[in-house]
């Protein structure tokens, strides 16, 4: 078959694969009859589609019995879940053991079982199938793997997981019981994190699902949007402080103060890849200059901030400028250890910022009062339990902090000129971030052939990128923390394993649209021409054009003996190191020098 051989097609558009392809109109009709559905703006929709339609493509009804698993802690949220009739219980405290990442298997047998795993499995979580769609009855015959918990008997099945003796966990573990109208699951599936608690059906359910594509277009809705915040507040909210390690001291009156005196506020842009690609190659100063501010040094403390979602930078300053100290993420807090100064010491003078809090690119969080945190947190926190970062300041006649530029907080022990690269770079966004020690790289072009060979001949990365020192972090798929590679895609053809948080492609429901490739901040997407099983490339039937797919790394996930480049490396310059986490970072570091 010559090389320029092609074959006409149709190209691929959003409304060709509907998350349930069985939703039948009376479904739809019943749908916007019931809140919130029956309150939101038509008019609001129409330039992506009626109402209507964004629920017959984005949403689906499932139907879960007494100890369905409706999500797991840790898992990664794409879908958010409207209680509709039934109730469901979140669980407040971790029924799971901490999951593990397998080690490689080199075993032929292990590789076969791998293979057909992954060959009968949905590729996209959002069709994970936990619990029943409209058309599927309970499958007794379905053969069930046990999985060891701490001390709950819970099974897994093809399609289900579900727990054996659902009286016995409500017994024993604390839980919040949602009801018909509570909605749970959006703040994973809108920050595209992991679900921060457990919920499992306590009763025959049925809930809507609506994957964050859906989402993201009804939040357009000012009425959604505020039915989500309601929601959150009267339910997530208390969750979201339980779980804060510092927090979990608290009596159910002091949350519940909390609760109502507690700020949900966001800085920056979901969307922040745009700008991002405009000033990343500006000064270092010129793009601090440029990110929101949500506390200065220097001025009065009045707030406590624990994170979301996104990440701030904490820089002070140095010189005319400001040097950067450390990256904040989800869990993390700000502002505590200067609340606590002055409480645990109270002859001293109250603590202004000692760094600044901006917002990279975009982050969320919660911002509790001076107020409340000196009156409800401070009383109850033991001073062991608190970061000593201050215990060396030193203080003038007048019990006031001398000022000491020189200072490093001890978030991290990254060195600040690294630190500084990997925030403006916002190489921080990565779990899976490559790493080539150009020390020992050669430039062999083994790992790029690996790539190939593994993928159809396609490499799914580029042995190029930016440098810091001997390290580069090459133009491979970082698998982030936050994808906005995600936020764009109109089919939920990428998506996050709901477990390992691989980010991947499903080359049945891509479109070509481009839409992952342009937002990717780090040029780490790129757009191929499809072919057919004969190697003839697709056209447009009606325009002639080429009809591309995204393709990426997906870190050999198909294969049980990992990343194919990491393993062909000759001289072992190849790494996938977490650099969202600067401990982890570190301790890369440390082991590359040793």
């Amino acid at each position: 078959m010559p090389a320029t051989a092609t074959i006409a097609q149709e190209r691929p558009v959003r409304w060709d694969h509907p998350l349930d392809p069985e939703m039948l109109h009376r479904d739809i009709t019943w749908l916007l009859a019931q809140p919130p559905f029956a309150y939101l703006n038509p008019d609001v929709f129409r330039a992506n589609g009626s109402l209507e339609t964004i629920l017959k493509h984005d949403a689906r009804l499932v139907r879960y019995e007494p100890g369905d698993v409706v999500v797991r802690e840790g898992d990664y949220g794409s879908s958010a879940f409207i209680v509709l009739r039934g109730s469901v219980r979140a669980f407040l405290v971790s029924l799971w053991e901490k999951k593990t990442k397998p080690a490689a298997s080199t075993d032929v047998w292990d590789t076969i079982k791998q293979w057909v795993r992954n060959t009968t499995s949905s590729p996209n979580p959002s069709n994970r199938g936990n619990g029943n769609r409209r058309s599927r009855g309970r499958d007794a015959e379905t053969p069930r793997k046990h999985i060891p918990v701490q001390s709950v008997g819970i099974e897994e099945g093809k399609n289900r997981i579900f727990l054996q003796d659902i009286n016995a966990v409500l017994n024993d573990y604390q839980s919040e019981s949602l009801g018909t109208g509570n909605i749970f699951g959006e703040m994973a599936a809108i920050t595209r994190t992991p679900h921060r608690f457990s919920v499992i059906a306590d009763a025959p359910t049925v809930v809507l699902e609506i994957r964050w594509q859906g989402l993201r277009l009804l939040r357009r809705d000012t009425g959604f949007r505020s039915y989500l915040d309601e929601r959150y507040r009267s339910t997530g909210l208390e969750t979201h402080l339980r779980e804060t390690p510092l927090l979990r001291f608290l009596d159910d009156e002091t949350i519940q103060n909390v609760v109502e005196v507690t700020k949900l506020e966001s800085y920056g842009e979901m969307e922040w890849f745009a700008d991002f690609k405009d000033v990343k190659n500006k000064q270092v100063s010129s793009i601090i200059d440029s990110e929101p501010t949500i506390a200065s040094e220097g001025t009065p403390a009045r707030d406590l901030y624990l994170i979301r979602a996104g990440f701030a930078r904490v820089s002070h300053r140095h010189g005319n400028g400001h040097r950067t100290t450390a990256y904040l993420g989800r869990g993390q807090m700000f502002g505590l250890e200067e609340l606590s100064h002055s409480f645990f010491n109270p002859t001293l003078q109250p603590l202004p910022y000692q760094s600044s809090l901006r917002a990279l690119g975009f982050v969320d969080f919660l911002r509790i009062p001076r107020e409340a945190a000196l009156s409800l947190l401070l009383p109850k926190v033991r001073r062991s339990e608190l970061p000593s970062i201050f215990e060396n300041l030193r203080y003038d006649a007048g019990g006031r902090v001398v000022p000491d530029t020189t200072r490093m907080l001890p978030e991290t022990d990254v060195e600040t000129p690294l630190i500084e690269f990997l925030v403006d770079q916002r190489i921080i966004n990565g779990k899976q971030s490559m790493l080539i020690d150009l020390d020992r790289c050669t430039g062999c072009d083994e790992c790029v052939k690996a790539c190939a060979s593994t993928h159809s001949g396609t490499p799914r990365f580029i042995r190029n990128g930016p440098q810091y020192g001997p390290l580069m972090f090459a133009h491979a798929c970082m698998h982030c923390v936050d994808p906005v590679c995600m936020i764009g895609c109109p089919t939920g053809a990428i998506h996050r394993n709901a477990d390992t948080g691989v980010i991947s492609i499903n080359p049945e429901t891509c479109i070509g649209c481009k839409t992952c490739s342009e937002s990717c901040p780090y040029e780490n997407i790129v757009m191929i021409q499809v072919t057919d099983k004969q190697g003839r490339a697709a056209v447009d039937r009606n325009t002639n054009l080429p009809i591309l797919q995204a393709s990426k790394c997906d870190l050999c996930q198909n294969h049980s003996t990992g990343p194919a480049c990491q393993n062909a490396c000759p001289h072992q310059a190849l790494y996938r190191v977490d650099t969202s986490d600067s401990a982890t970072l570190q301790s890369w570091i440390l082991r590359r020098t040793a």
